[in-house]
C-alpha cells in the first residue's frame, strides 16, 4: 500500500475505530485529543448524503478538519450515491481509507481503481440484505471489506448476526485483507466479530456515551478476545 498511516492501521489491528458521528463537533480538535490520549488507533467518519441513505452529515471539510488536527489515520465511510464523483475530493481532504457502497455503484471495480489511483486504500462496504456475492469478485482488488451488522444510515439498531457468517466466508477466502464491521458493536458484540475474522471494529455510543474514552477503549479490547454468543 502507498499510503503510510493505512499501512499504520493494518500493523495495529485488531482495532477498534471510534465512529466520529457522535462526537461534540463542537470541541473537534478537544475530541481527538481526548481519543488519541485514550489509545485510539483511527477515527471513523461517516458521510451520509440524505439520498442513499435517509440522513445527511457532513462532507470534505470535516475529514479536512480531521486531517488538520491528527495524524491518526482516517477511515472514511461513503454511504452516498454515485460516490466516484467525490471520491478525489474525499483523498484529497486526508482520507487514508476511503469506503463506498456497492449498492451504490453498477461499476465497482473501476472505482477501486479510481480510489487507489490517489495513493489511499479503497474499501468496499454491503448492507445486512446484500448478498456477500456482490462484493466476492472485488475483495481480492479492494483493501478491506466493510461488512455492515445495521443497515447504513439508521441508528439505533440491534445487531445483524449476519455479519458475522460474511465476516467468517471472507476470512477463509482472503487472508490478508481488512476486514471492517460496523453497527452495533459493543462489548457484547465484538468479541463473536473477532472470532469471525474481524480486523476493524466501528464504535459509536460504546465510547462516546461514556465519560472516560480510554476506559470505555480498554473495556471493548478486553471484550475483543472474550466471544459472545449472538
Amino acid at each position: 500500500m502507498s499510503n503510510s498511516r493505512l499501512q499504520i492501521l493494518r500493523e495495529a489491528t485488531p482495532a477498534v475505530l471510534p465512529s466520529m458521528l457522535l462526537c461534540d463537533f463542537g470541541n473537534l480538535e478537544r475530541e481527538i485529543r481526548r481519543l488519541e490520549a485514550a489509545g485510539a488507533k483511527a477515527l471513523h467518519l461517516d458521510v451520509m448524503d440524505g439520498q442513499f441513505v435517509p440522513n445527511l452529515t457532513y462532507g470534505m471539510p470535516i475529514v479536512a478538519a480531521c486531517r488538520q488536527l491528527s495524524e491518526l489515520p482516517l477511515d472514511v465511510h461513503l454511504m452516498i450515491r454515485d460516490p466516484g464523483n467525490y471520491a478525489q475530493q474525499f483523498a484529497e481532504a486526508g482520507a487514508d481509507l476511503l469506503t463506498f457502497h456497492v449498492e451504490a455503484v453498477e461499476q465497482p471495480a473501476e472505482l477501486i481503481e479510481a480510489i487507489k489511483s490517489f495513493g489511499i486504500g479503497a474499501g468496499i462496504a454491503l448492507n445486512p440484505a446484500t448478498p456477500l456475492g456482490a462484493v466476492e469478485n472485488y475483495a481480492g482488488q479492494c483493501d478491506a471489506v466493510l461488512v455492515m451488522s445495521v443497515n447504513a444510515g439508521f441508528g439505533g439498531q440491534a445487531f445483524d448476526p449476519v455479519a458475522l457468517e460474511k465476516l467468517r466466508t471472507l476470512r477463509s477466502r482472503h487472508s490478508d485483507l481488512l476486514l471492517e464491521v460496523d453497527g452495533g458493536i459493543n462489548t457484547e458484540t465484538i468479541g463473536a466479530c473477532r472470532e469471525a475474522g474481524a480486523d476493524l471494529f466501528v464504535v459509536g455510543s460504546g465510547i462516546f456515551r461514556k465519560d472516560d474514552y480510554a476506559s470505555a477503549l480498554s473495556d471493548l479490547q478486553t471484550a475483543m478476545q472474550r466471544p459472545h454468543s449472538t
